[in-house]
């Protein structure tokens, strides 16, 4: 097929789609990268340009073109108009005309009688693309048949569609894969000393954006020390999910060796800078001394942590901010912070709290504002704090980890 969708040739004459109605079908289709939605786009489509009824029948996988394929492999995913128009029958090799459509590779046409006489002009085309058929599109209408130019818009509207699902489906792949490698990464943070409670959650952000390289991790350090990590590496997608394991593992490696904070990140960044295929990150370090009721933080152009008293006032750490790891600039400067059984540490992400219609510094002067119930655990504290600040609408992936000094707790 080439140009505008064909339906045919007349002598040298081929019949192509209208450009106005190609033009509606480019700007109406395929407008998100959800499957289910381009097929109601496409039905939607259909029945305002001279269909009284269509639907899309879709492969569970798609397959390649010259593929059987049987009845049973196809599901409605969409349907638009008169329901009792969409009963097909069959073809008269047998077999669904759906399915005929396919297993031909070009649509086929069958004229019908509705209950009471009156005619109904039938069409299904296959959904092909680039060798893969992902179903097939059904078109019906009563009263007069398709013409040629009908026949060439539905040719179109079936490539165009196809071409979206295609996209649908490796863009929903690609994500599921960077969802599940996050998820995997995530589930299992390092085991802290039993002299700390630990909680976490991480809320990948809605809608079609693909997540991120949001991370957080906790290294167990000899003396009954325990390194917190929040990390978030720019921009999302499975390139972004990939260099957060990167650096997880490097920082693991660089912690083991027991270096301060500070200098752990400083060998962060002089490795990721000798690789110019990693992205810039973010890293909040804070190495927790339960014996000596200290922890030693330091940041890489991160948002500094919140700190809860036992009594459950809060209030944002002040801390000297050095530049994002991957830069090779280093200058990442220590800070001591006093603890007491009771004091909880947070650890988050900008996801938790940026917001487009907020500057950043009101945002976290809300959080540190908030006061939680006295002894709150770490997980029902972390259940309030992401209620506090609406998390659920976040318009990025938040990470957040919560740390407590246990009373009494061994060494």
């Amino acid at each position: 097929m080439s140009g505008y969708g064909e339906a045919g040739t007349a002598g040298h004459h081929v019949v192509r789609a209208p450009y106005g109605v190609v033009e509606d079908a480019v700007e109406s289709i395929g407008t998100t990268l959800d499957e289910h939605t381009t097929c109601a786009e496409v039905v939607r489509f259909l029945c305002r340009h001279g269909c009284d009824a269509a639907a899309v029948d879709l492969l569970a996988e798609e397959a390649p073109a010259d593929a059987d394929a049987p009845a049973a492999a196809l599901t409605r995913a969409a349907a638009e108009g008169r329901a009792d128009l969409l009963e097909t029958g069959m073809s008269r090799s047998g077999g669904a005309l759906e399915v005929h459509a396919l297993d031909e590779g070009h649509p086929i046409t069958a004229g019908t009688q509705l209950v009471g006489g009156v005619p109904r002009s039938v069409m299904t085309v296959p959904l092909l693309a680039h060798g893969r058929l992902y179903g097939a599109l059904l078109a019906v209408r009563s009263g007069a048949p398709f013409s040629a130019y009908d026949t060439a818009t539905l040719h179109y509207v079936a490539r165009l569609a196809a071409v979206h699902l295609g996209h649908d489906r490796r863009h929903t792949a690609v994500h599921d894969t960077a969802l599940n490698l996050q998820r995997a990464l995530l589930a299992e943070p390092g085991r802290p000393h039993p002299n700390l409670d630990i909680a976490t959650r991480y809320l990948p952000v809605g809608g079609g954006t693909l997540v991120g390289g949001d991370w957080y991790e906790t290294v167990r350090l000899h003396f009954g020390r325990t390194l917190l990590v929040m990390g978030d590496v720019m921009g999302h997608g499975l390139d972004a999910a990939v260099d957060m394991n990167a650096y997880r593992s490097t920082l693991r490696y660089v912690a083991s060796t027991d270096l301060p904070p500070h200098r752990v990140l400083r060998q962060l960044d002089a490795a990721v800078a000798e690789d110019s295929t990693r992205r810039p990150a973010t890293c909040l370090l804070a190495r927790v001394d339960p014996a000596r009721g200290n922890a030693a933080i330091a940041t890489a152009g991160h948002l500094p942590p919140v700190l809860f008293s036992a009594d459950g006032a809060g209030r944002l750490l002040d801390l000297p901010v050095g530049p994002p790891l991957g830069t090779g600039v280093g200058g990442y400067a220590l800070t001591e912070q006093r603890l007491v059984p009771g004091d909880t540490l947070v650890l988050f992400t900008d996801g938790l709290v940026e917001r487009r219609d907020e500057d950043i510094d009101v945002s976290l002067a809300r959080l540190a504002a908030l006061r939680v119930p006295p002894g709150a655990a770490p997980q029902d504290l972390l259940d309030l704090i992401l209620t506090h600040v609406a998390a659920s609408r976040a318009e990025d992936d938040v990470a957040i980890l919560a740390a407590r000094l246990r009373r009494g707790g061994s060494t």
